[in-house]
C-alpha cells in the first residue's frame, strides 16, 4: 500500500474517532442538540420518580379536597351557666375555720364555654358531633362559613360518644362520603376542625392504624392518625385525599403534664383517633329515626380468645360475664364459653360480635354455636333492646 493511501486512511480514522468523541460529549452534556440533529425537536423524556418506584405520585396540593369538604365542617360553641361560691374575703381566725369549715361567699353564676367541631350531613340542618362537646350545655351555637345558628339536640349516644344536632337552615353544604369509606394504613388523611377555638384549621397526616381500642366503651373501632388533633377538633371531619369523609375526629393522646401544672414533658405526639364514618352514619340514622340508638343485646360481656405468643389467633370470643335474667342467662350461656358462630357466620373477634349484635333488631332469635370445656354446644336465644350502660355495669 502506497504512503499516500496510508495517510488518507489515517486521516479518515482520526476523523471518525473525533466525530464519535464529539457525539458522546453532546449526548451527555447537550442531549437537546442531539435530539434536534436527529429531527425529533424535543429532549428525550426522562424517567419519572413514579416510574422508578412503580407507584403514582400524590398531588402537589390538597386544596381541592379541602374546598370540597371544608364548607360542611362547622364550629360548635356549647355554653353552660355554672353556679359557684367564691371564698369569702373576710379574715376568719383558725378556730372559727375549724368549727364552721371553709367559709365561702354568696352564690354566683358564670358562663363556661366548650369548643368543638361538627359535620353537616344534610342540607336541612342535621349536624353530627361528639357527645362530650355538647354534654350538659344550656345553649349550643353552630358557626358555618356564612353565618351562625342556634342548635337543638336531637339525640345522643354515650356509647359511641356521638350526638346529633339540628339547626334551622336550608340548602346547607353537606359532606361527601365515599362509596367505599374504608381506609388502609398509609392512606393520606386531612383533619378539619376548630382547634383551641382559633377557627377552622386543616392538618394532614396518614392513617397510622385501624381497629384501635381505648377501652372507654363497648363500641370502639377507632382510626388512628398522625394528623394533628387538638382540643376543639372533636366532632370535626377526617377526610381522604379526595375530600370524602372517612371519620369523625374524637380523641388524641395527651402529652404528660409536669408537677407544676404549667408545662408538659415530652411524650406521645400526633396520636389521634377518629370514629369510622360507617359507625357514625349508622348512629346518625338511628338517632334521626328514633331519637336514640336501638341496639340488640344478648346480655353477656366477652373478649377475644387469648392465644399463646407465636401461635395463630383463634377466632371467636370468650364470655367473661353473663348478666342475670338476660337472654344469655336464659339460654344457659356461662362465663368461659367460647362463642364461634352467630347464625352460621364465624365470629371474628369481640368488635365483630359487638357490631353484629348491635345491628340485630330486638326480638330477633339467633343461633349461637361454640365450645364449653372443649365440648361443642348450640343455643338459641332472642335478643332484647340493650339497656343503658349504667344498668349493665359496662
Amino acid at each position: 500500500m502506497s504512503p499516500a493511501t496510508l495517510r488518507t486512511l489515517a486521516f479518515v480514522a482520526r476523523c471518525v474517532v473525533i466525530g464519535l468523541a464529539a457525539a458522546f460529549l453532546l449526548s451527555v452534556f447537550a442531549p437537546s442538540i442531539v435530539s434536534r440533529l436527529r429531527g425529533t425537536g424535543a429532549e428525550p423524556a426522562r424517567p419519572t420518580r413514579a416510574a422508578t418506584i412503580g407507584r403514582t405520585q400524590g398531588p402537589v396540593s390538597y386544596s381541592e379536597a379541602v374546598s370540597r369538604a371544608s364548607p360542611a365542617v362547622v364550629n360548635i360553641y356549647a355554653n353552660k351557666m355554672t353556679t359557684y361560691r367564691p371564698p369569702t374575703a373576710q379574715v376568719i381566725d383558725p378556730l372559727t375555720m375549724r368549727l364552721l369549715g371553709y367559709v365561702r361567699g354568696p352564690a354566683m353564676s358564670k358562663l363556661s364555654q366548650n369548643l368543638g367541631s361538627g359535620v353537616i350531613f344534610s342540607a336541612d340542618g342535621y349536624v353530627l358531633t361528639n357527645n362530650h362537646v355538647i354534654s350538659g350545655a344550656d345553649d349550643i351555637q353552630v358557626a358555618f362559613d356564612n353565618g351562625a345558628s342556634k342548635a337543638t339536640v336531637v339525640g345522643t349516644d354515650t356509647e359511641t360518644d356521638l350526638a346529633v344536632l339540628k339547626i334551622d337552615a336550608k340548602n346547607l353544604p353537606t359532606i361527601d362520603i365515599a362509596d367505599d369509606a374504608a381506609v388502609d394504613v398509609g392512606d393520606v388523611v386531612l383533619a378539619i376542625g376548630n382547634p383551641v377555638g382559633i377557627g377552622k384549621t386543616v392538618t394532614m397526616g396518614i392513617v397510622s392504624a385501624t381497629g384501635r381500642q381505648l377501652r372507654m366503651s363497648n363500641y370502639e373501632d377507632f382510626i388512628q392518625t398522625d394528623a394533628a388533633i387538638n382540643p376543639g377538633n372533636s366532632g370535626g371531619a377526617l377526610v381522604n385525599a379526595l375530600g370524602e369523609l372517612v371519620g369523625i375526629n374524637t380523641a388524641f393522646y395527651p402529652r404528660t403534664p409536669t408537677s407544676d401544672g404549667r408545662s408538659v414533658t415530652p411524650g406521645a405526639e400526633r396520636i389521634g383517633f377518629a370514629i369510622p364514618v360507617a359507625t357514625a352514619k349508622a348512629v346518625l340514622d338511628e338517632i334521626i329515626k328514633h331519637g336514640k340508638v336501638i341496639r340488640g343485646w344478648i346480655g353477656a360481656d366477652y373478649m377475644d380468645v387469648q392465644t399463646q405468643p407465636g401461635t395463630p389467633r383463634q377466632r371467636g370470643v370468650v364470655v367473661t360475664r353473663v348478666i342475670a335474667e338476660s337472654p344469655a342467662a336464659q339460654a344457659g350461656l356461662q362465663a368461659g364459653d367460647i362463642l364461634q358462630t352467630l347464625d352460621g357466620t364465624p365470629i371474628v373477634d369481640h368488635i365483630d360480635l359487638a357490631n353484629r349484635e348491635a345491628g340485630i333488631a330486638p326480638g330477633t332469635k339467633v343461633h349461637i354455636e361454640g365450645t364449653r370445656r372443649n365440648q361443642t354446644f348450640k343455643v338459641d336465644l332472642t335478643l332484647v333492646q340493650r339497656p343503658a350502660p349504667s344498668t349493665t355495669g359496662a
